[in-house]
């Protein structure tokens, strides 16, 4: 992480530890880390955390990697929409996990994207393509964390919703004696998912459904359609063809096998830059699994 800017009128006389925690909304972690272990200049000279500066004076503030920015790796086959030494934009492909776990030690997004730590600051399920933001530093993930990040999904799901368009308000809370699973419940964490019809296919029985999370809880729009009658095709927790929802005599369930995961993408990304201010959008078309499934 390196910052650099001019102290602004209103904080004139004030120490820099508390510059840097209003006007900069950086956490008392990382100030105490920059502190202990990065630099902190005014005017391009060494400064305690605790001294005052002036209006104007040049604040540069670091701590991390020794080496600068992460280096992102181009050729590992992932598409990136964006780039600059605070964050990255870019699409992860269906089938592989966002960051190492104890299934997936040796490959993840951010394995393939750098060698060196980076800072994920939204999850994709293994399966769901699309879409996702990364931090380059702790402290753009910090307020990447504060900042509304509009994100639209594009799923595919058995049946037809009616209304066609709606707000799906209903809490979420994980399953009793399941680790993965999550469900509608009462004693459930506020969920709120927006959803709009952009097509049905009348022969196949399934529509294309654009949706808006206002909320981001595990599995949110899958467990949100699987509730109201529309589970997402091909998903293999909450589908027809799985072991807690299973049903064989459902219709269309032929349709499983013509996909190797649900049915969901991450489709637009749009947010304001917290470091630059800058207004970012960004849209991915929908991958051809999908668009075989529906239309072919």
């Amino acid at each position: 992480m390196k910052i650099d800017f001019r102290v602004p009128a209103e904080f004139d006389g004030m120490p820099v530890h508390e510059i840097l925690k209003v006007y900069k909304s950086m956490s008392s972690t990382l100030i105490k880390r920059i502190r202990l272990h990065g630099d902190l200049d005014v005017n391009g000279v060494h400064h305690r955390m605790i001294d005052p500066v002036k209006s104007g004076d040049l604040i540069h503030a670091a701590f991390g990697h020794e080496d600068g920015v992460p280096v992102i790796r181009m050729d590992q086959g992932i598409r990136i929409y964006y780039k600059d030494s605070h964050l990255v934009v870019c699409e992860k492909p269906a089938d592989l996990v966002t960051h190492p776990s104890w299934q997936h030690m040796d490959d993840s997004l951010i394995q393939r994207l750098s060698l060196q730590t980076l800072h994920p600051v939204m999850r994709l399920d293994r399966e769901t393509s699309g879409l996702i933001v990364v931090a380059l530093d702790g402290y753009t993930h910090h307020l990447l964390n504060q900042t509304n990040i509009d994100k639209i999904y594009l799923g595919i799901v058995y049946g037809k919703f009616d209304p066609k368009i709606g707000l799906i308000d209903l809490p979420i809370g994980r399953a009793e004696n399941s680790i993965m699973i999550r469900e509608v419940r009462e004693d459930g964490r506020v969920a709120k998912t927006q959803y709009e019809t952009i097509e049905y296919n009348q022969a196949k029985n399934i529509s294309l459904i654009r949706y808006k999370l206002l909320t981001g809880r595990c599995h949110q729009i899958r467990v949100h359609s699987r509730h109201l009658g529309h589970p997402l095709v091909g998903d293999g927790l909450y589908g027809p063809a799985s072991d807690d929802y299973g049903n064989p005599e459902w219709p269309g369930i032929e349709l499983e096998s013509q996909i190797s995961r649900q049915a969901l993408h991450a489709h637009q990304l749009a947010f304001i830059h917290p470091i630059t201010q800058e207004k970012l959008d960004f849209s991915s078309p929908m991958p051809s699994d999908m668009d075989t499934l529906f239309y072919g």
